[in-house]
């Protein structure tokens, strides 16, 4: 990566982070509720049996009432664990399992874990974002997990990352490695972005 995209990336992770941190208790549980709505009908739209998503941090759109719903609606939902060496593992959601703090203080389940393999077997993939662009380039926070995940699926399904209204963007700064999505999940709206890739 060049110095010139990494400094334009950090800068605006900075911005995003800082605007998602000023966000009110009331603001993040509509754009929780909000998200709820727009996924539920996401995965009835695409027949999702089987989806991975992951546990949002308190100032992500919020995504733990959509899981646990889905849950009990009889989908699998598939959450993932961070590893050391970069790659993702993956836990089958319960609604009564516990969670922890992952390795870089994010949200994680705890349950029998599964190898990045099990991600292959989704119909939809949810995955959290720090903004989106028009042509369906995401950026995420900078430690290339979903990215290496997205880029090593040989048959990726529909891929679609959860942000706020403001967070869909005319452009992203990008390098060779990002990997793009289908489209986003906001609050007010779902938007497809990219044909789907493969």
């Amino acid at each position: 990566m060049t110095d010139g995209i990494a400094d334009a990336k950090r800068a605006l992770r900075a911005e995003l982070r800082e605007r998602r941190q000023q966000r009110s208790d009331a603001a993040r549980t509509a754009a929780a509720e909000g998200v709820k709505a727009q996924l539920d009908a996401l995965v009835a739209s695409v027949g999702a049996r089987s989806i991975s998503c992951f546990l949002s941090a308190p100032t992500e759109p919020g995504t733990h009432e959509f899981v646990a719903d889905a849950v009990r609606r009889g989908i699998r939902v598939l959450l993932p664990v961070t590893r050391a060496d970069g790659l993702l593992d993956w836990v089958v959601a319960d609604p009564d399992g516990d969670i922890a703090e992952g390795l870089f203080g994010m949200p994680e389940p705890v349950g029998e874990v599964l190898s990045p393999l099990a991600v292959n077997d989704v119909d939809l993939l949810i995955v959290p974002a720090a903004a989106v662009d028009a042509t369906g380039m995401r950026l995420g926070w900078g430690r290339g997990y979903f990215d290496k995940t997205l880029g090593s699926m040989e048959h990726c399904p529909p891929v679609y990352a959860v942000v706020f209204d403001s967070e869909l963007v005319d452009e992203v700064p990008r390098d060779l490695q990002d990997q793009p999505v289908t489209g986003v999940v906001t609050p007010t709206r779902t938007v497809v972005l990219a044909p789907h890739r493969r």
